[in-house]
């Protein structure tokens, strides 16, 4: 008979970011299993504890932010604009993504009150500046914003209710170089985060329509669309455009081998993708 771990076991070596060759370990006995799971439990705590020791010695910063810097400096570089918009965002912007009470994504959304929420995408806000800076400035307006994003989202490896996005925009395209464009756009993107494997998909989005994913190992990574777009009319946009956005925790989850996007975020239980409930 083969014994796997229990529950437990795989549950507390999966928050101590043990290998997927631990975790598939099997023993012939129980006495052998728990005997091996105090063995595994307690490296993984020694190699924990020196992580934190380490990142207080070289006084580091979490590799979400250094992540963040580097995508800024890498589109800033290549002739984007940053912007920051605020995180509350309004009822009545919202719905101009058609995101209403109909909406499947409106029971995600966190309502600070009736008219307020914290925003579940960057998009809207991006789309309002950008109406603006399309009368002001030369074309093609490019302009990208990294912040953190809101959902109730069903919780597991690859959600997280607080995330970081990374939204790029650039409108003012000749229509016939958007497809190209859009590709070179994600290829940057991935060539900074060091991501190789990745693939294009086209899917079917609830806020988009048709949507071109980027993925890595089954796991959406980022999300891409062009314009002219059914969207566009209720904000007076009228050129074309491309835009995608990125997830950072999962990008960080994948260049770090981290088994949960959880341990890439901000959180109280890990620093720096290291759990804090150690010995």
């Amino acid at each position: 008979m083969v014994i796997e771990w229990t529950l437990i076991q795989r549950q507390r070596l999966q928050e101590l970011n043990a290998s997927e060759e631990q975790i598939a370990l099997t023993f012939e006995d129980a006495g052998e299993r728990n005997k091996c799971y105090q063995q595994v439990e307690q490296d993984l705590v020694s190699r924990g504890r020196e992580s934190l020791l380490e990142y207080q010695r070289k006084s580091k910063k979490p590799a979400l932010l250094s992540l963040e810097f580097k995508f800024s400096k890498a589109l800033r570089a290549y002739g984007f604009s940053q912007v920051t918009t605020p995180i509350l965002l309004s009822k009545g912007l919202l719905a101009r993504m058609n995101i209403t009470e109909l909406h499947p994504l409106y029971d995600q959304v966190y309502w600070v009150d009736e008219k307020k929420c914290l925003r579940p995408m960057l998009a809207p806000n991006l789309y309002y500046l950008l109406k603006d800076l399309l009368r002001i400035w030369k074309h093609p307006v490019s302009i990208f914003e990294i912040g953190n994003c809101f959902r109730k989202d069903t919780q597991g490896s690859s959600h997280l209710p607080e995330f970081t996005m990374l939204n790029l925009v650039e409108m003012g395209l000749p229509e016939k170089d958007c497809s190209k464009r859009l590709k070179e756009l994600a290829c940057l993107v991935m060539e900074e985060a060091e991501i190789n494997d990745y693939n294009f998909e086209k899917v079917s989005s609830e806020v988009y329509g048709e949507t071109f994913d980027i993925v890595y190992n089954n796991i959406e990574i980022g999300s891409a669309a062009m314009g002219p777009h059914f969207l566009d009319e209720a904000w007076g946009i009228t050129v074309p455009w491309v835009g995608i956005g990125f997830g950072l925790e999962r990008i960080l989850a994948i260049k770090s081998g981290l088994n949960s996007v959880q341990k890439a975020g901000r959180s109280l239980s890990y620093l720096d993708g290291t759990r804090l409930n150690i010995q």
